[in-house]
């Protein structure tokens, strides 16, 4: 029986990462592991994290660029800085509330 961890943060968050300086809002959870063999690989043995953790998707960004990343719970704090999220895709998933959380957009089916 596996035991599966309770994801920690959840769709629509803001955060931040603990070792590289990126942030994002998570759009889609995984409850452990879920990506390629060859990215786990590419991680470096010292930071390579546990798989049998929750991984979040996020629409992140630095300094320079928007993009997604893949990230595991271990790596990962909340971001307290209040600072708005500039990603481009943002706008297509959520809705931001007026205290600054983004809020999942409900589809419409038509």
């Amino acid at each position: 029986m596996q035991n599966i961890k309770t994801a920690k943060f959840s769709i629509g968050q803001v955060v931040r990462h603990r070792l590289f300086p990126f942030r994002g809002v998570i759009f889609d959870v995984d409850p452990e592991f879920a990506n390629t063999e060859e990215w786990y690989e590419a991680i470096p043995a010292e930071v390579r994290p546990a798989r049998n953790q929750p991984f979040y998707h996020l629409l992140a960004e630095n300094e320079e660029t928007e993009y997604v990343a893949y990230v595991s719970e271990q790596n990962l704090l909340e971001d307290e800085s209040g600072e708005p999220v500039r990603h481009p895709q943002l706008a297509e998933l959520f809705v931001e509330t007026p205290d600054g959380r983004y809020e999942p957009r409900t589809r419409q089916h038509h």
